[in-house]
C-alpha cells in the first residue's frame, strides 16, 4: 500500500495542474487497483468527486468508506469532508449532527478545529447566525492567550436580535 499511497499523494499534489476531470480519472485508476470495498480507496474516490464538485456522487462513497471501517487519519478527514458535502447538498442540519457526534466522541481530535469551522458554516447555512458565530469564536477563544475569556463571554452573549 505504501507505493499506492505515494502514487495517490502524487495525484493530489498535481490536482491543480491536472484539473478536476483528470484528477478524478487518475484517482479512479488508482482506486481500481484496490479491492472494491477498500475503505481508503472509497475515501479517495469520494474526495476526488468532492474536488470536482460532484458532491452527490461523493456522499455514498464517504459513507461506504466509514461503514467499511476507515481508520485514522483518513477517518477524521472523511467525517469532516462528508459534513462539508452534506452542507453543499443543502443539508446543513445533517452536516451539523455528524460534526456534533464527532466532536462529542473525540473533542481533542486533530481535526476538531476544522470540525468546528464546518459546524459554524452549517449553522450559518441553517439561518442560525449567532450560533454560527458562537461556534467559531468558541473554537478560536482557547487560542487567544490574552483575550480568550473576553471572547468566550461575548460569544455567549450573542443572539439573533
Amino acid at each position: 500500500m505504501d507505493d499506492w499511497r505515494q502514487r495517490m499523494d502524487a495525484v493530489w499534489a498535481a490536482a491543480d495542474r491536472l484539473g478536476e476531470q483528470a484528477t478524478v480519472a487518475a484517482v479512479d485508476a488508482l482506486v481500481a487497483e484496490r479491492p472494491a470495498d477498500d475503505p481508503v480507496a472509497l475515501f479517495e474516490a469520494a474526495g476526488a468527486r468532492d474536488y470536482a464538485g460532484r458532491e452527490a456522487e461523493a456522499e455514498p462513497l464517504y459513507r461506504a468508506a466509514l461503514a467499511g471501517g476507515l481508520a485514522e487519519p483518513e477517518r477524521g478527514q472523511a467525517i469532516v469532508q462528508l459534513a462539508s458535502t452534506l452542507r453543499n447538498l443543502d443539508r446543513p442540519a445533517e452536516a451539523l449532527a455528524l460534526l456534533r457526534d464527532f466532536l462529542l466522541a473525540e473533542p481533542e481530535h486533530p481535526l476538531a478545529g476544522a470540525a468546528h469551522a464546518f459546524a459554524a458554516l452549517a449553522l450559518f447555512d441553517d439561518g442560525l447566525h449567532a450560533d454560527a458565530l458562537r461556534e467559531a469564536l468558541g473554537a478560536l477563544a482557547p487560542h487567544l492567550p490574552r483575550y480568550g475569556g473576553a471572547v468566550e463571554a461575548y460569544a455567549a452573549a450573542l443572539d439573533d436580535d
